[in-house]
């Protein structure tokens, strides 16, 4: 169903049925001639609602239910205004809640404002759980940003406005340091930053992009260095002698041979059976290759 909140501050329309329709039931007017009170009596109406099988009429007691309590949804959504969120839309989110609530309601287990306001309030805080992250945080974090935020505005208001010191703010929360910190840095994270964003106003400016490394193809190397030094140490010295002028003095296969005294041939097959070996070796296979 479509809730179309209006903005204006005399009152609130709505697309759930006519607007001023006198069938609602206890619907008081203030001395000001308002049409909606913040918490009309509309008992009447939601017994009659109770009783009404599904179809039209149900639908417009419904629809006037939703109109008559509009104000109270408004006034909830408006806690939660400057937090990142256009109050148009906090309003339309509270809208939504009320209808949940309406349509939840059970007449006989207590008064319907001691029900909608916590489902309303439900609905705005989900909104802003699921709706307002640039980037998936935690449930975790999230609990703590709130925790965070509260004992921070607490504390501002008995300490005349100066800013509590990550210790005072734990012991006040209940929480560690460590929690308040990740706290503090979860309260500015609804939004994320361009990688193409400038990061300076001059004519070399350059983008938050440019800030950022690269991956480093030397620390391949090293690994793969390290994993390679065992293997090495454990081969026989002739091996060791003809891999160190084939890969570090860069010599032929041939010089190779003619300095050892050994078939070209030979020498190839050396260097292949020592380089498997070590490579079986740093990838953790059991290899006996004889030398």
């Amino acid at each position: 169903m479509l809730v179309n909140v209006s903005a204006n501050g005399s009152g609130t329309s709505t697309r759930l049925g006519t607007p001023g329709d006198p069938r609602t039931s206890g619907r008081p007017r203030t001395p000001g001639g308002r049409a909606h009170d913040d918490a009309p009596d509309t008992a009447t109406a939601f017994a009659r609602l109770a009783e009404l099988d599904e179809g039209p009429e149900r639908d417009t007691v419904r629809d006037e239910l939703v109109r008559a309590w509009l104000p109270m949804a408004h006034r909830i959504a408006g806690r939660f205004r400057n937090r990142g969120e256009s109050l148009e839309d906090l309003r339309q989110v509270a809208a939504m809640g009320l209808v949940k609530a309406v349509d939840r309601y059970e007449p006989e287990r207590g008064a319907f404002e001691s029900y909608a306001v916590p489902t309303i309030t439900g609905e705005i805080k989900r909104h802003f759980r699921d709706r307002m992250w640039a980037l998936r945080v935690p449930r975790r974090v999230q609990d703590l940003r709130n925790k965070v935020r509260l004992a921070r505005r607490e504390l501002g208001q008995t300490s005349g406005g100066a800013e509590p010191s990550v210790a005072a703010v734990a012991t006040h929360a209940g929480l560690t340091e460590e929690e308040v910190e990740a706290g503090l840095e979860a309260l500015d994270s609804f939004s994320t930053l361009s990688l193409d964003a400038e990061t300076s106003s001059g004519d070399d400016g350059y983008s938050l992009a440019d800030t950022l490394g690269a991956s480093d193809p030397a620390y391949d190397v090293v690994v793969d260095r390290e994993a390679a030094r065992e293997g090495l140490r454990r081969l026989p010295e002739r091996e060791r002698t003809i891999l160190y002028l084939r890969f570090f003095e860069d010599m032929t296969q041939n010089r190779i041979a003619d300095r050892l005294g050994l078939s070209q041939m030979h020498v190839s097959r050396l260097i292949s059976r020592s380089c498997a070996r070590i490579r079986n070796e740093a990838l953790g296979r059991n290899t006996d290759t004889a030398a």
